[in-house]
């Protein structure tokens, strides 16, 4: 079983509103994850926040026992995976499906193909590829969770898919949604205008 974690901690500064509570289809983004990502071999979820986490919470309703607070959130992506790391149990899961708040326009016909290649190829890292450009979700492997940990802040997760170069399984995609951030109100409205 797989854990996905919903990277949700950042201050969305430029967004000027938390993205985790902006409406995709009458939903939050923090809701459609959460939906996309409930499948046979995702076991659990956990919702990372950071800034504004009691506001967000609240406002999304949600579970608390789902949602980590991450108290580094200001040291970037990095420190909301390993603060979701820090509350798994390794025993009871074979990796984590890595999902950012801001790319939000993915479907769960994308999260069962890259569980399904997970569990197929058997390589420690999973990820989309739309035309060229590699996104998200990822998929770790719990054999790399000590790496992820230790991994240096400047660089974060990158440095651990550079070093298993080799371990890599792509998954061709054309949903645009895994290489789409929506961090700003421009790309905001433009997304939404195309979908």
């Amino acid at each position: 079983m797989l854990t996905a974690v919903i990277l949700a901690a950042g201050e969305s500064r430029r967004m000027g509103s938390p993205k985790a509570l902006l409406l995709h289809n009458h939903r939050t983004f923090v809701e459609h994850l959460l939906d996309i990502t409930r499948h046979p071999k995702i076991g659990s979820q956990r919702i990372v926040l950071g800034a504004g986490a009691e506001d967000i919470s609240q406002r999304a309703g949600l579970d608390p026992q789902m949602t980590v607070k991450n108290p580094d959130w200001e040291q970037g992506q990095l420190s909301s995976i390993q603060a979701a790391i820090r509350t798994l149990d390794r025993s009871t899961t074979d990796g984590i499906l890595i999902c950012l708040v801001d790319h939000p326009l993915i479907t769960s016909a994308l999260v069962q193909e890259l569980i399904e290649t997970f569990y197929r190829a058997g390589k420690s890292i999973v990820l989309p590829v739309f035309r060229g450009r590699r996104g998200h979700p990822v998929i770790f492997a719990k054999g790399l969770f000590d790496e992820l940990l230790a991994a240096p802040t400047e660089v974060g997760a990158r440095a651990v898919v550079w070093k298993h170069a080799g371990d890599v399984e792509e998954v061709p995609t054309e949903e645009e949604g895994t290489v789409l951030n929506l961090n700003d109100p421009d790309t905001f409205r433009n997304a939404m205008g195309n979908n």
